[in-house]
């Protein structure tokens, strides 16, 4: 685990770019998802698409919170 802030390489403080990061990543998550779905629900897998539908859901209101915090950082 990183003890010291890393801002100076990447020009962002980490707590900022970890932020950016966790939004970047539940946005790609809910667009694998989306593929996910759809590859159960082709072949009739209607659990395993309820599955990915839920962490679907999770990955969309991770990505709302992060976006609210953000803008409210970035105004």
């Amino acid at each position: 685990m990183a003890t010291e802030e890393t801002g100076d390489v990447t020009g962002t403080k980490d707590k900022n770019y970890n932020l950016v990061w966790f939004l970047q990543s539940c946005l790609d998550n809910s667009l694998r998802l989306g593929v996910y779905i759809d590859d159960a629900v082709r072949d009739g897998d209607e659990e395993l698409a309820d599955l990915f539908r839920r962490a679907q859901s999770d990955s969309k209101k991770g990505a709302e919170l992060a976006k609210q915090l953000l803008s409210g950082r970035l105004s």
